[in-house]
């Protein structure tokens, strides 16, 4: 088992920055892909970013690519998301996902996919 807690959501301007953090509990982080997840109030959860286990790869959605970083540190076993340019459509609770299968070698996009979740943390962007 895997269990996820995000931190560092809030309220901010258009065009600040937050950076949004996952811990995760276990001995096996190192060994899994992690990815951030959002979800708009009526929407679907939308991939956002991935990262492999090895750290030697990340993906960002084409709506974030160049706004936001995905990194992980597995020294502390933590998954981070440093969100830059905000934007009012970035608005949406953020959700931090583990892959339930180690080593895998792809980042997987599909919500369905994942086996572990976070509780969510709120990301509110004024315009």
């Amino acid at each position: 088992q895997v269990q996820l807690v995000e931190s560092g959501g809030g309220l901010v301007q258009a065009g600040g920055s937050l950076r949004l953090s996952c811990a995760a509990s276990g001995r096996t982080f190192s060994s899994r892909n992690m990815a951030w997840f959002r979800q708009a109030p009526g929407k679907e959860r939308e991939f956002v970013a991935g990262i492999r286990w090895s750290g030697e790869s990340a993906y960002d959605a084409d709506s974030v690519k160049g706004r936001f970083t995905i990194s992980r540190d597995n020294a502390k076993n933590t998954v981070y998301l440093q969100m830059n340019s905000l934007k009012p459509e970035d608005t949406a609770a953020y959700y931090c996902a583990a892959d339930g299968t180690r080593f895998w070698t792809r980042i997987r996009t599909v919500a369905a996919e994942y086996d572990y979740w976070g509780q969510g943390t709120q990301v509110t962007v004024s315009s």
